[in-house]
Formats: C-alpha cells, structure tokens, sequence
C-alpha cells in the first residue's frame, strides 16, 4: 500500500522517509505518512489480508489508529481477489466534492 500511496503523490516511501509501511504487530497506523505526503494522502490507513473478513472490528481498528487531520481509511484483500477500500461515506463524499470543485472551477 506504501508504494501505491508513494505513486501517486511522487513522495518517496521507505525507512525515514515521508511514507512508510509499519510492520506486523505494531502499534498505530499501518502506513505513517509524513509531511508533503500526509498533506497530499489525509488518511489513516488501515490494511487487513484477511480469508475470513470482520469489517466491524477492522473499522473499529482504523477510527482507533486514526491520526488527528485526517479520515480513516481501511484496505482489505484476501487471496486471489482485489483490495477493497472501505472507509466513512461522510468523508468519501466530501472528498469527491472537494475534486469535482478543484476539476470544474
């Protein structure tokens, strides 16, 4: 998920960098954004490969995780199938408001 996220805002992901990948067990987001990156990505990202899914708990997971400024957002998988996002409708509308805004102004 780091390098997607590193991808398409062109800020560079690795160790002490602006994005990062936290490793298994860990406590806190499961992809610490940092400066340019943060500004640009303003979500708290939360992923879960899974074969059995617990949505509910996971979504418990990411509001817990979730880092002042931003809207939690949580990418589920399983094998042999596409990531999911799944995050609060509330923020996906006001973010698609905020794009549809900057695209026709």
């Amino acid at each position: 998920m780091a390098g997607k996220i590193s991808k398409i805002t062109n800020r560079p992901y690795g160790k002490d960098k602006e994005i990062r990948s936290r490793e298994m067990g860990q406590s806190g987001v499961d992809v610490p954004l940092f400066g340019k990156a943060q500004e640009m990505f303003p979500f708290s990202v939360e992923c879960k490969n899974q074969q059995t899914w617990s949505i509910p708990a996971w979504i418990k997971d990411a509001k817990y995780n979730q880092e002042d400024g931003t809207d939690w957002l949580l990418v589920v998988k399983k094998n042999r199938h596409e990531e999911i996002v799944v995050m609060d409708a509330r923020a996906f509308f006001d973010f698609y408001e905020q794009l549809i805004q900057g695209i026709w102004k």
